[in-house]
């Protein structure tokens, strides 16, 4: 009796040691798993790091990173960091982790009639921009740009303002701008708005405006008030004239195979908080107008604003002719209850 209790004393002590080293052995797997994958999405823009769409996507990145616990990181490039957009969206388009800031000229390229929301006197508000994400054909839109080009929309609430002319002389009227040599991007959208509203356009990346106007390469450029103090050009530029040609709607952009490559809450993450970021961005660069006005001024500018509106807009007309998009332009006005 007394040798069964021993071997069954020992039999119990030896399962009792295998549970303990089943149970390590758990947890030393549970500590050595590979953790959660992670995802980067390089982020470029050509803006300079003082312009609030630059802390708009600083901000994006940081609620991306918060919300997704560390599992999605945007890391945010500058000043075309990464490369000139026209070459980035080639990347993106094979589906490389990078995005762009960018805007539906260059998305014309792919599908032409998006270019539609780049013409002049297209829209007026930020408002009218958030009404054109919910039709129908700016949605079919942004699927044939996925399912053929590989190119997926995160969001277009990304509103730069409106655009004027920055020259050495005053622009008042369509005249007034024959025979100026204006940079433009080099897209048909943007090239047929400058020439129907009376200038040459001249197709330079924005980065080399500062140094073709001081050159006298160009006569001046279309911009926005954030990106003539941003880059300095009232060095180079005596007037700002308040022409208001086109409303600059940003479109920022990834791969679809990237975004489809990540999970599907970390999916609808990147959206919500790009519009969110964008929304943002975009009424503090509406604020921030009559400030800068003031402070171009005080720099030497003279803010030109008794502009012939009506004579513009008319003139404008001739881009939508051209290419084409009067049609195209009708109906998303027809969809959006706007004469």
């Amino acid at each position: 009796m007394k040798n069964s209790r021993k071997l069954l004393s020992v039999l119990l002590i030896m399962v009792m040691m295998s549970l303990i080293l089943a149970a390590c052995g758990k947890t030393e797997t549970a500590k050595t798993k590979s953790p959660k994958q992670k995802y980067v999405l390089k982020f470029n823009h050509v803006l300079s790091d003082s312009e609030p769409f630059h802390k708009g996507f600083l901000n994006w990145g940081k609620r991306v990173k918060e919300r997704t616990n560390g599992g999605l990181e945007i890391q945010v490039f500058h000043s075309a960091q990464l490369g000139v957009e026209e070459d980035i969206i080639e990347q993106i388009r094979q589906g490389a982790n990078i995005g762009q800031n960018t805007d539906s000229a260059r998305l014309g390229m792919y599908v032409p009639a998006i270019a539609v929301m780049n013409a002049p006197y297209f829209v007026d508000s930020i408002d009218e921009v958030a009404k054109l994400r919910e039709l129908a054909t700016v949605k079919a839109w942004q699927k044939e740009l996925e399912d053929k080009h590989g190119i997926k929309i995160l969001s277009f609430t990304w509103v730069q303002g409106l655009r004027h002319m920055v020259t050495n002389k005053p622009i008042k009227t369509p005249d007034d701008l024959k025979g100026l040599r204006i940079r433009t991007p080099g897209v048909p959208i943007w090239q047929e708005s400058i020439r129907s509203i009376g200038a040459s356009p001249v197709a330079l990346p924005f980065g080399e405006v500062y140094i073709a106007m001081e050159q006298k390469a160009i006569d001046g450029a279309d911009l926005v008030y954030r990106n003539v103090t941003g880059a300095k050009l009232f060095e180079v530029a005596k007037y700002m004239s308040e022409t208001n040609h086109i409303l600059l709607i940003n479109f920022e952009v990834i791969s679809k195979k990237f975004f489809d490559s990540l999970p599907p809450e970390y999916q609808q993450i990147l959206v919500e908080e790009c519009d969110k970021a964008g929304l943002e961005a975009s009424r503090e660069m509406e604020k921030e107008v009559e400030p800068l006005r003031k402070q171009l001024a005080e720099k030497g500018m003279t803010i030109v604003q008794d502009v012939d509106a009506a004579a513009f807009r008319k003139a404008g007309e001739g881009a939508y002719n051209v290419l084409k998009l009067t049609e195209v332009r009708d109906q998303l006005y027809k969809e959006m209850g706007k004469k």
